[in-house]
């Protein structure tokens, strides 16, 4: 029996499965052919569009040519989520050893539309590089009186829990595995790695709402893994200890556990943070992180299950005139002398970076220095430290750079990470899932580079914007790519460049402090002075952090000489009047970024707008696009050679202070002119600027230009 697509509630936005995407298969007649849960999932999804679009679609019968797309289980050695696809003889045809793979075989021929049936091409062999691809939820079962119901969501609810509660909306629930198969994400984690009250029983008592969510996400094949205290034996069974070496410890986590696969069989396993910003752990016993990672590995194991052991460990209660002790340092100095001494279901799960997830960070050396440990590798697709879904910052580039990155033994971040990717979601009850549509695209993008890491990104992204908006003409297309794919480092410019990091207000960490966390006990520092700025970490005068990398990068991020201009302020503490790779001093790049990156918000606004209009408006991009061609006063500004005069009230939020600056910088350079342009700014009023006084400014201004020859300001033509 097909099993039925699960309905969106009334306004929820489809992401990037509308209707229309698929079209092509939806239209044509499809033969499947299998048996089991997630085939009768295939079933369903064909059968939708078929109903849409006026196809057909039958169940094993002989595949005689009759037939424009087959989907048939049989295929050997592709594993359980692998998948081929050949298309010969006018038929389009995927077999996978597995449920799963059909699944993703199906999702991988919606994604080529009309593609995947033209023309005759060769078997390909798809299977995901990483086993395990994973969503970290940090939604907090009660309402935590700072973090809220989901600790830094910017994506409304959570879709699990509401004040306290269960929420049960399954369809949703449903819903969001169905998006999170079609781009390939295979495992979420349900709570907050902060482990609370309320949450740390889904580990015991509530353990029947975690099946429930399980049951909900089963028909797409994702699995559920649940976020636990270490301190579980004290808070939940009333022991007098939670030490990793005591029987009594070990035997209630074995049967808590073997509670846990009776409710749930395919369990996952757990995600725990020990040690770490306040939470329980193995040290107050005077044991390891690998003796504590490895018990609940052992309760695990018998059922297939894996423990997720994360690496966030540092001290959070750090002295900031102290300039020996770096947070930097603190995962690869707590973790590489246990190398080896994990056992094969715990799992290292290692930040990407060494410090929080900031705008730009070296890749952690932790990550290539445990080649006898498997390794998770965590990224941050909610958009803490990168604009906070307000913002737009899509973080494919970003994430790219990281698992190509090659921190020893010749092997890339993504050949490494043998224990998966796993990625904090930016999901929540919001209408668009995500806050704003536009940070859609980087859930998306986490799930195709978890499949495969050396995906390229902005074929990723032309991906989710064919998929989101399947009628889209080509303008609103290439507007939203452009809007996209530069912003990460836009926002890097006008926010924390050259690995400067932390620019944030404490607390929320949203909007611009230069001084915020200087002098908090969070390690979070830029020791900025009269003299200089940026963290001095190398091995001669340092902190001795460059030293922990392999050769090459040892050698690199050692001296101010080589340090990427990009990670110099991460690296080292230099001069302000340092001259950089561009020729620019220090304090003359971070200015000039300040302004580039504002300008190229500026350009990207009329895109942005018309963009996010779209993402609500789905039918309107004619009309819109048409309006859209009347106006844009950066290029009317680029344009003009005439002497200009600018006024602007910096607190003017009609015609916003950055706008104006960008055409004031821009004006005339397309026209080869060199024009008389003056600007000037009254930072304590709104959109009336100057008034009178600008006026009298104007005048006087007009009267000297009035004086000049003719053809002043003119270019030579």
């Amino acid at each position: 029996m097909p099993l039925p697509v699960p309905v969106l509630p009334e306004g929820v936005d489809p992401a990037w499965l509308p209707p229309a995407a698929f079209r092509a298969v939806g239209s044509r007649r499809t033969l499947i052919r299998g048996s089991g849960p997630l085939v009768e999932t295939v079933h369903g999804e064909v059968a939708e569009a078929c109903r849409r679009f006026g196809g057909r679609v039958v169940r094993d019968a002989v595949p005689d040519g009759a037939y424009d797309l087959v989907l048939c289980l049989g295929g050997d050695g592709l594993g359980d989520e692998g998948f081929a696809v050949a298309r010969e003889d006018g038929t389009t045809t995927v077999t996978a050893s597995g449920g799963r793979g059909l699944l993703h075989g199906l999702f991988h021929v919606v994604r080529r539309g009309e593609g995947a049936f033209t023309g005759a091409w060769a078997r390909e062999i798809h299977r995901p590089t990483l086993a395990l691809r994973m969503l970290d939820h940090w939604d907090n079962v009660a309402v935590h009186p700072v973090m809220g119901q989901v600790e830094r969501g910017y994506a409304g609810g959570s879709l699990f829990w509401r004040d306290g509660r269960a929420r049960r909306e399954f369809d949703r629930v449903r819903a969001y595995g169905r998006l999170l198969a079609a781009c390939g994400i295979n495992a979420i984690s349900v709570n907050n790695v902060n482990v609370h009250a309320a949450e740390a029983r889904l580990l015991t008592d509530r353990i029947g709402e975690v099946a429930e969510i399980a049951e909900a996400l089963r028909p797409y094949g994702i699995r559920v893994h649940l976020s636990v205290s270490f301190a579980a034996p004290i808070t939940l069974g009333g022991l007098p200890t939670a030490d990793p070496l005591d029987g009594a410890v070990r035997d209630w986590w074995t049967g808590a556990t073997r509670r846990v696969y009776e409710a749930i069989p395919d369990f996952g396993g757990y995600v725990v943070k020990a040690d770490s910003e306040g939470q329980p752990g193995p040290f107050a016993y005077g044991r390891s992180h690998a003796e504590g990672a490895n018990l609940l590995a052992a309760a695990l194991e018998p059922f297939g299950g894996t423990v997720h052991w994360r690496a966030f460990v540092y001290d959070h209660r750090q002295d900031w005139r102290d300039r020996t002790t770096d947070r930097a340092r603190a995962a690869y100095d707590h973790f590489v002398s246990l190398d080896g001494e994990f056992v094969g279901n715990a799992v290292l799960q290692v930040k990407h970076g060494p410090m929080d997830f900031q705008v730009r960070e070296p890749v952690s050396p932790l990550i290539g220095a445990m080649s006898r440990t498997r390794l998770a590798v965590e990224l941050q697709a909610t958009q803490e430290y990168t604009g906070q879904q307000r913002h737009v910052c899509w973080l494919g580039p970003m994430w790219s750079e990281v698992l190509r990155f090659p921190p020893g033994h010749g092997l890339s971040v993504g050949e490494l990470a043998l224990g998966g990717l796993v990625a904090v979601s930016n999901a929540g009850d919001d209408p668009f899932w995500t806050g704003h549509p536009l940070a859609q695209a980087n859930l998306y993008a986490f799930g195709r580079l978890a499949w495969r890491p050396d995906a390229e990104p902005r074929a990723v992204l032309d991906e989710w914007i064919g998929l989101s908006f399947p009628d889209a003409p080509p303008q609103v297309a290439d507007g939203l790519h452009a809007v996209l794919d530069g912003s990460w480092r836009t926002y890097e410019k006008y926010t924390a460049p050259l690995g400067v990091g932390f620019m944030v207000q404490p607390g929320h960490h949203y909007g611009p402090s230069v001084d915020g966390y200087e002098y908090s006990p969070w390690g979070t520092y830029h020791f900025a002075d009269r003299d200089g700025i940026g963290v001095d970490r190398s091995v001669a005068t340092g902190t001795g952090y460059a030293g922990q990398y392999a050769k090459p990068w040892a050698e690199l991020y050692e001296s101010p000489a080589t340090c990427p201009d990009e990670l110099l302020l991460f690296f080292h503490h230099v001069p302000y009047g340092h001259v950089l790779k561009s020729g620019k001093t220090v304090i003359q790049h971070i200015y000039d970024t300040h302004f580039e990156g504002v300008e190229e918000v500026e350009e990207a606004r009329a895109y942005g707008e018309i963009t996010a209009y779209l993402a609500v408006h789905r039918d309107a991009e004619d009309a819109a696009c048409h309006t859209l061609s009347y106006v844009e006063g950066i290029s009317f500004a680029r344009r003009a050679h005439a002497p200009a005069h600018f006024g602007v009230g910096l607190r003017d939020t009609v015609c916003p202070p950055s706008g104006v600056y960008a055409a004031f910088n821009r004006y005339a350079e397309l026209t080869g002119a060199v024009p008389r342009k003056e600007i000037h700014a009254y930072p304590f009023n709104g959109h009336e600027g100057g008034d009178a006084v600008q006026v009298r400014r104007q005048l006087d201004w007009l009267r000297t230009v009035l004086d000049e020859p003719c053809d002043a300001g003119r270019g030579s033509g």
